[in-house]
């Protein structure tokens, strides 16, 4: 591993670094010189070492999501801090960290209540692409760059607010502990923090990528006694057998609405339903999984901009529950670096969550992978 430049080198200086711009949507990245500024007060600028590529920055590159072009995409990052702006105490230059697409003031509403994690300092739900004073720290041709979710994870430099950053043991796995920014506690909270899968319980998932392989294993260690994968692509079923999964169903091959078929094999309905895509055909065919009288459905899945859910409401008048959350309602900052210190001493695996890695320069091949392969999740490599 190339190690980070020392602090005192490019400190308070612009840095020239690849980066992958999205200049528009349903368009390849480009790979381009970019000019990445020095951090501000109560920011850090991090020398990229990995990036996973998540689902929701391809339903961004597919226009599915409103956000300012041009951008850089990447928001599932392992680095190396190479220099930190004034009033930076948490970390130091040297320090490996995990950026989140989700900060942690540990000041507003959100954080300081013990249930809620959605920190007010965020920029996840109406992106502007701007850091918190309304300015961006990249350029590129001569034009101002977008961040994504002010992460960015897409390039060899990127500057983070501190709030949205993790320091993690220095023996931390850089190539791996990436997905543990968005993938791994998106979809074990889903099950521990949000639904809270039960023993012997039946579960149904809707989606075997990233995000929903990392629920069939959470549900597995809860232990579900049943957990129904839904997909339609195919080549992801031996896989997801492997992690857990029991029944799987490809709602395309069915005679009938996946729905009704997951009734019928359950005869009630299933305990726990987790969405994972981000449809709205999906998430109500989820909810329609379920136990009418007790069920738990959770939404995971990132809907398109401007969608409407629109359902019966008998489904919860009977008495299911409809439940959400982003990163699994973990608070940042305070648990995610413990999720990496839990996978260092071998209480969770992630490992068979990664299928591939690429170097980054491949960056439009591991997006070909996660839209039609049997990809689970691909890391970039800088």
């Amino acid at each position: 591993m190339e190690p980070a430049k020392l602090s005192t080198e490019t400190a308070n200086q612009v840095i020239t670094c690849r980066a992958a711009v999205a200049w528009k949507a349903n368009a390849p990245l480009s790979i381009e010189k970019v000019e990445v500024d020095p951090p501000k007060t109560g920011e850090v600028r991090i020398k990229i070492i990995s990036s996973g590529v998540c689902g929701t920055d391809n339903h961004i590159l597919e226009g599915k999501n409103e956000i300012p072009f041009p951008i850089i995409l990447g928001h599932e990052g392992a680095g190396i801090v190479e220099s930190i702006g004034k009033g930076v105490t948490t970390v130091k230059p040297g320090d490996k960290v995990l950026m989140f697409p989700l900060p942690e003031c540990r000041e507003c509403d959100s954080c300081l209540n013990p249930k809620g994690n959605l920190c007010l300092k965020g920029d996840v739900l109406s992106p502007t692409g701007l850091m918190l004073d309304g300015t961006s720290r990249f350029t590129c041709r001569g034009k101002k760059i977008y961040h994504l979710y002010r992460t960015s994870t897409f390039t060899e430099y990127t500057v983070v607010h501190e709030i949205a950053l993790g320091k993690i043991d220095a023996a931390a796995p850089l190539d791996k502990v990436c997905i543990m920014s968005c993938e791994v506690p998106t979809s074990f909270g889903a099950v521990f923090n949000t639904a809270k899968v039960t023993p012997g319980s039946t579960c149904v998932v809707f989606g075997l990528g990233g995000i929903g392989s990392a629920i069939v294993m959470a549900c597995k260690a809860s232990g579900a006694s049943r957990i129904i994968g839904v997909d339609i692509n195919e080549q992801k079923f031996p896989r997801a057998r492997a992690l857990g999964v029991t029944d799987c169903l490809n709602p395309r091959n069915l005679k009938k609405p996946v729905q009704e078929v997951v009734m019928e094999m359950t005869g009630v309905g299933v305990d726990f339903a987790f969405e994972a895509i981000g449809l709205i055909d999906t998430m109500v065919a989820a909810l329609e999984s379920c136990n009418l009288s007790y069920g738990v459905c959770v939404i995971v899945g990132a809907a398109p901009s401007n969608s409407k859910l629109s359902f019966d409401p008998m489904l919860i008048l009977s008495g299911r529950t409809l439940k959400g959350g982003i990163l699994g309602v973990y608070k940042t900052r305070d648990c995610i670096p413990k999720l990496v210190t839990d996978y260092l001493q071998n209480k969770i695996n992630i490992d068979p969550l990664i299928t591939h890695k690429l170097p980054f320069e491949r960056i439009n091949e591991a997006f070909k992978l996660l839209q039609n392969g049997p990809c689970i999740r691909c890391v970039l490599l800088f």
